[in-house]
């Protein structure tokens, strides 16, 4: 059985209020133009931030059922850590999938809406001196799967969330010798400083109350990328769409950032 059918819309509907009390109350989150997600399959393409506790798929997710009502399937490609003990059945209720193209591509054909976010953790953990910076670490994947399923791709930009702690380094240094390497599925070893055990790695700390603002920006159409190119080379498509994506992103992240008056505050 597909896993897609996993995900239950009445559960949705049911955890939602939470989800949006926890949001709103404490994130004071804020999502602007949803509404630019189009009708049938589309890949939802965002920044990750907040580290160990990055909030972007519950703002999302709240927004997005609001927006469209929970009966529209939003499904978010997740780390398979997610799926062991009792948060397996509970993720997969709430549409989280596999992190892999299959999973990806079925999602999409089917119509749906999937949230990717390619930086990974090398995103959510970047200093938080560099937190509105747009950096996938040259991930292209999200491309590829787009353009496999024939789907627009919608990026979303969020600020605020790297301010829940302070991210000092991603660790790189440590993290490549480290034993836990091939468990997490990662090279990093994150240090971050918060508030209530001070420096800790993987940022083992409670976020703090920070505003976090997202923008859903415009569709961007990978075939009428190739078409202006006037090529379908999959290198020279995808690059193309790559840096479009990534420069309509930092633009609106810089905008956010202009916007923003004080760390943490908003």
């Amino acid at each position: 059985m597909s896993a897609l059918a996993d995900r239950d819309p009445s559960y949705v509907a049911a955890v939602l209020p939470l989800l949006r009390l926890a949001m709103r109350g404490y994130f004071r989150s804020e999502v602007r133009d949803m509404e630019r997600v189009p009708e049938g399959g589309a890949l939802m393409v965002g920044n990750h931030s907040g580290g160990f506790l990055a909030m972007d798929v519950p703002i999302i997710a709240v927004a997005f059922a609001e927006t469209f009502g929970p009966d529209r399937p939003l499904y978010c490609l997740a780390h398979d850590m997610l799926f062991t003990g009792v948060a397996g059945p509970f993720m997969r209720k709430f549409g989280f999938v596999s992190a892999d193209r299959e999973s990806a591509h079925e999602v999409l054909s089917s119509g749906a809406v999937t949230i990717v976010f390619p930086g990974g953790d090398y995103d959510a953990y970047r200093p938080t001196l560099t937190a509105n910076k747009i950096d996938f670490d040259g991930r292209t994947g999200y491309v590829r799967t787009a353009l496999r399923a024939g789907v627009p791709i919608v990026p979303v930009v969020s600020i605020g969330g790297q301010e829940a702690q302070f991210h000092l380094t991603r660790g790189r240094w440590i993290g490549r010798h480290s034993p836990l390497k091939k468990l997490m599925r990662s090279d990093l070893f994150p240090l971050t400083f918060g508030f209530p055990f001070g420096l800790t790695p993987a940022g083992l700390n409670v976020p703090l109350p920070t505003k976090i603002v997202t923008q859903v920006l415009d569709a961007v159409d990978p075939a009428e990328v190739a078409s202006d190119l006037g090529t379908d080379a999959e290198p020279e498509v995808v690059a193309a769409v790559d840096a479009l994506v990534r420069a309509r992103m930092q633009e609106a992240l810089d905008e956010l950032a202009r916007q923003r008056k004080l760390p943490v505050l908003g």
